[in-house]
């Protein structure tokens, strides 16, 4: 079962000084709008989304259909067939994305220790 791209995205309390933080561990801005109060920032392979607002808690996210810069895969998992999977495992969902319909939607769970995953498809 192939996710898709992943991501931490944190819950900042001032999308700026996260910014400029990050900025100094070498990380740079890729994607998002800081007039809409959310980032997307890169170091290597490693990948953090920063919300200001959005969020009470840290997210792990998975975006099925986005490679690590966050450009289109040609193939993927669909997020429906995800959440069936998952479904059929057992899995308990905080939130559920419309099976009947298709394109960009997203889940939620929480692991065991009650970590936020978030599970969402932009394509």
């Amino acid at each position: 079962m192939e996710l898709g791209a992943f991501s931490v995205s944190l819950a900042v309390k001032d999308l700026g000084a996260s910014k400029d933080f990050y900025e100094k561990l070498g990380f740079e801005v890729f994607a998002g709008d800081a007039s809409r109060h959310w980032l997307m920032m890169k170091n290597g392979d490693a990948v953090i989304g920063f919300f200001q607002g959005m969020f009470e808690r840290n997210i792990l996210t998975f975006n099925p259909g986005w490679d690590g810069n966050a450009q289109e895969l040609p193939a993927f998992t669909d997020v429906r067939d995800l959440q069936r999977h998952l479904k059929d495992q057992g899995v308990e969902l905080t939130s559920e994305v419309d099976e009947s319909g298709s394109g960009p939607g997203s889940f939620m769970l929480a692991d065991p220790d009650g970590n936020p995953i978030l599970i969402d498809q932009h394509v």
